[in-house]
């Protein structure tokens, strides 16, 4: 397997780069600052098919398609496709009712709340003095909705959807958008996210990167890597 890096949490290299040192610390959003919970996505709005946790599963296998390339909703998440259209195309290969369909995109927004115990994480970032990006494949109207309604979505200096710049994760394109927007030094910069294969591709671009669990364990690994004090 790949040898992780030494010291990945150690913001100390010497002889890096003259680019911008302060601490920088760049998270993922769906199931790490938002909720999202495919399963029960499914059993709310497609009941006719969902009956129990399997049926739930495949469902969800079928509308998201395990968000593999040339995927319907990973051209939703690259904003090559408007929900309408979404909603057409998965009806046509599913045979899932479109109404039910449209429901379920429409019904998202509403899903993605903010998770109480992660914004308190981001305020205890925020407090570390460290500056805040975003990193996400999230189609541009669920974007827009969390920037208008939710307002830890300005804490950010940067948000990189992928819906808006037309590239996503494991892809390198964004994780090297971000990085040369803001100027970083990757040794002082850290990435979050939920998914090891995001996690394993942003090490491969030189990232310093962890895999978010829940908020106390991602508190926990972030004060054992020097990124914040431990807690009383």
């Amino acid at each position: 397997g790949r040898r992780e890096r030494p010291g990945r949490f150690n913001c100390g290299a010497a002889g890096a780069p003259a680019l911008v040192r302060r601490r920088t610390i760049v998270f993922d959003v769906g199931g790490v600052i938002v909720r999202w919970q495919p399963l029960e996505l499914m059993h709310k709005h497609l009941p006719m098919v969902a009956t129990d946790v399997a049926s739930a599963r495949a469902a969800a296998a079928q509308v998201f398609q395990g968000w593999a390339p040339g995927a319907d909703w990973v051209d939703f998440d690259l904003g090559r496709v408007e929900p309408g259209a979404l909603a057409d195309r998965i009806a046509a290969r599913t045979g899932y009712p479109r109404a039910a369909l449209a429901s379920l995109i429409a019904g998202i927004p509403a899903h993605i709340e903010p998770m109480p115990e992660s914004l308190a994480l981001l305020e205890r970032v925020r407090a570390a003095g460290h500056r805040l990006a975003l990193l996400s494949n999230m189609p541009v109207p669920y974007a827009a909705y969390l920037e208008a309604v939710h307002e830890c979505f300005g804490w950010f200096e940067q948000r990189a959807w992928s819906g808006r710049l037309g590239v996503m994760k494991p892809g390198r394109e964004i994780f090297d958008h971000v990085s040369e927007s803001l100027a970083l030094d990757l040794e002082h910069a850290l990435f979050i996210d939920d998914h090891a294969v995001n996690v394993e591709a942003a090490r491969s671009f030189g990232w310093n990167a962890l895999q978010f669990r829940d908020a106390r364990q991602c508190e926990a690994d972030l004060a054992a890597g020097g990124w914040l004090s431990a807690s009383v």
